[in-house]
């Protein structure tokens, strides 16, 4: 059996930590030796961690100590590191578990390391470096990076637009790379300049028995008694990424037409804008902002359309989630896995990103003639956590 140590921001309610949770759990129930290395050991997650699992918090550095520690893993470099990394006042946080990153490899010599955020990606490539040690080292790239670049992140746009000549340096250097769509591995390589052989295309690990059970599971919510109005849903971080004023404009449109009421599963920075907008646009009777919930699967499963709105994804898990459970979706076709996943647009409606009026007719659309429930759940199948691992294993011992 393989020590494996799986390295990624915090145990925070999100689409990743809950896919490497997936994968940590397959691990250990094969037997496999399994250290989830964080960041942050706080988060939505924290009573989700399997048993078995040693979830191991780095001890963060002083900024000038994680940039110390970054220069001398990449001296070669030390002109692309300025901007993204050594100049900014406030220092990307990840940085700074990177001495401790070296300390935990040379103490614990795992056989694989693997981790899942661009950042995090370079942090595990410079430890083995300065670690000095034999580990096999493999990074994943769980977001459509052109897109974060040109929509994402624009609090700190200019810092991510040096971030791309350190990925052309750095992530070579990996023994594989992991990208999570076809969408995703393909922009990955033309904007990194990577091998296409490097690059693998893995599914993340969704659906599980588990996930079956808790869609069953008895839900305390006068929206979902019989005879109410269709309740339309969404699930995701309230941040720029998703677009949920989108979203609001266009169930403003359905609720013009017909009863309906939405229901926004998640927390973030927008709650407070989102509010007022619902307020604005005359629908806070008809929306709620439920906030993050260990389980929306039981919400999915008594829904009536499950909204995908984002500008852009890598492969949105709550779109897989959402037809496991049966639940009608419609999508941006927005870049990453999204129409990967609807086999473009055969098992939900695609409409383009940040179009109000094209989601309000696919959801009326949706609302008026759903698909058959059985045919999506039979679709959300081919993203089963026993499938994913299975492709993981491979990947994660090979030898090159």
């Amino acid at each position: 059996m393989q020590h494996v140590a799986l390295l990624m921001v915090s145990l925070e309610g999100g689409g990743v930590q809950r896919s490497m949770l997936h994968l940590g759990r397959a691990l250990a129930d094969r037997g496999h030796r399994v250290d989830l290395l964080v960041y942050k050991a706080q988060g939505d997650f924290v009573d989700s961690v399997p048993s078995g699992i040693r979830v191991i918090a780095l001890e963060t550095a002083s900024v000038w100590m994680g940039r110390l520690h970054t220069i001398r893993a990449a001296p070669e470099h030390l002109i692309h590191l300025a901007m993204p990394i050594l100049l900014p006042l406030k220092s990307q946080g990840t940085l700074r578990c990177l001495p401790a990153l070296v300390r935990y490899l040379r103490e614990e010599r795992p056989a694989v390391l693997f981790s899942a955020d661009t950042y995090l990606n370079l942090v595990a490539l410079w430890a083995r470096r300065l670690a000095g040690v034999s580990v096999r080292t493999l990074i994943s790239e769980r977001i459509h990076l052109s897109s974060h670049l040109q929509y994402g992140a624009k609090r700190r746009k200019w810092r991510w637009r040096f971030i791309v000549p350190l990925i052309r340096r750095t992530y070579p250097e990996a023994d594989r790379i992991i990208a999570v769509s076809l969408g995703v591995a393909d922009d990955l390589r033309t904007l990194g300049g990577l091998p296409p052989e490097l690059v693998t295309t893995v599914y993340n690990p969704v659906v599980d028995s588990e996930l079956a059970k808790k869609a069953e599971a008895s839900i305390d919510h006068p929206w979902f008694k019989p005879g109410a109005p269709p309740v339309i849903i969404a699930v995701g971080r309230l941040t720029e990424q998703k677009d949920f004023p989108t979203l609001l404009q266009a169930f403003a449109q359905v609720r013009a037409q017909r009863q309906a009421r939405l229901l926004l599963l998640g927390e973030g920075r927008m709650r407070r804008e989102l509010t007022a907008l619902g307020h604005a646009l005359g629908i806070a009777e008809d929306m709620s902002l439920l906030g993050f919930t260990s389980n929306p699967f039981a919400y999915m499963a008594r829904a009536a359309v499950f909204v995908l709105s984002s500008t852009y994804e890598g492969l949105p898990g709550v779109l897989i989630q959402a037809l496991a459970c049966g639940c009608p979706v419609v999508s941006t076709n927005c870049p990453g896995g999204a129409a990967e996943i609807l086999e473009d647009g055969r098992y939900g409606r695609l409409v383009p990103v940040g179009d109000p009026a094209a989601m309000a007719q696919a959801i009326l659309s949706t609302l008026e003639s759903p698909p058959d429930r059985g045919l999506l759940q039979k679709r959300a199948s081919l993203f089963s956590v026993d499938r994913a691992v299975e492709q993981y294993l491979e990947v994660l011992f090979a030898r090159n």
